[in-house]
């Protein structure tokens, strides 16, 4: 069998990465997907549609379609079926919102620092990072993110259980945008769900449930998780996309806090980035542990037996792990009895 020879391909392909990153968000910023939509398919087209110069889109549109995310016919241009879900502005799933957040020039600093964050074993972009008092980039992630959550909000509220028509009280920790407490609250007509977070992400959150119709059962408790108590009791207490930013000792805080919430045969419902035993698989679940190390003074990617441990520490009886096919999450779900 033949060897492949050493190759500096997967050097220049990651050296230079960062230009893919700057062609996708000019693509999304011209809208240039959306018009391909609506029927631009050539450059000059493109180019009087977004007042931008044809040479400059036909560069633009050529490189795209090299990455993949347009299909070339002659002279004319056309979505890729990813492209026309996730990217076409007109799709109820559209996504390209998310790059104001994940281009967000605090996130791009704190990875223009990761050597520094490396020696430090946290964030040298503060001290804190995107966890410090009332970051205002969580407004921001609020707003941009809610579209890339319905999947996962569908998926975590599949894993609630039991009789639609009963009540159910739930409590959504670090809400943000809301979702994970309102996905539930449209499936179970009779749950009622505090969202916890700062005041200025909890009107985003609002926001949402208004828009889907129930606010009335959306109560809001503004605070810092840390800070406000959580009262209860709850049947559910939602841990979505939180634990990660902290260290283990502070998320069995955390977890003992959702413990003492919960009434007798409660659970807590934790959505998170889980990498298997040996920490680089499944890449696009692993690989985000390095986003804990450049953004946050202590965060981490934990694996499903550390998360066993966390909320054993705290109480639970048990827990167990549900893979979220085909996001890159995965979520645990721990009883109290």
């Amino acid at each position: 069998m033949a060897m492949r020879p050493p190759s500096p391909e997967l050097f220049f392909d990651t050296i230079s990465a960062y230009q893919r990153t700057e062609a996708l968000q000019a693509a999304i910023e011209l809208d240039l997907f959306s018009l391909v939509a609506a029927g631009r398919q050539t450059a000059a087209e493109l180019a009087e549609a977004s007042q931008a110069a044809p040479r400059g889109i036909r560069i633009l549109a050529d490189y795209l379609t090299i990455l993949g995310f347009l299909h070339k016919e002659g002279d004319r241009y056309e979505l890729t079926d990813d492209t026309r879900v996730f990217l076409n502005r007109e799709s109820p799933a559209y996504v390209g919102g998310a790059a104001r957040f994940m281009l967000a020039p605090d996130l791009r600093e704190s990875f223009q620092q990761l050597t520094a964050a490396v020696r430090r074993g946290g964030t040298a972009a503060s001290e804190e990072g995107t966890v410090s008092h009332d970051n205002p980039i969580w407004v921001e992630f609020a707003r941009a993110m809610a579209p890339l959550m319905q999947m996962p909000a569908q998926l975590l509220a599949g894993l609630v259980g039991g009789d639609a028509g009963r009540p159910l009280r739930v409590l959504d920790v670090a809400a943000g945008h809301g979702l994970f407490g309102i996905t539930i609250a449209e499936r179970y007509p009779e749950a009622q769900i505090t969202a916890l977070d700062w005041p200025n992400v909890l009107a985003v959150a609002e926001e949402n449930a208004r828009r889907a119709g129930v606010n009335e059962r959306y109560a809001l408790r503004p605070g810092s998780a840390f800070d406000v108590a959580w009262g209860g009791p709850y049947d559910l207490v939602l841990l979505t996309n939180f634990l990660h930013h902290f260290d283990r000792s502070t998320c069995e805080q955390l977890a003992a806090n959702a413990y003492a919430a919960l009434a007798p045969g409660g659970r807590t419902l934790t959505l998170d980035f889980i990498p298997e035993p040996d920490r680089v698989t499944p890449p696009a679940t692993a690989g985000f542990a390095l986003v804990m190390l450049a953004t946050t003074a202590r965060g981490d990617a934990y694996t499903f037996t550390e998360f066993q441990d966390m909320f054993a520490r705290a109480g639970f009886v048990r827990s167990e792990f549900h893979a979220l096919a085909p996001t890159t999450q995965q979520a645990v779900v721990s009883y109290k009895d």
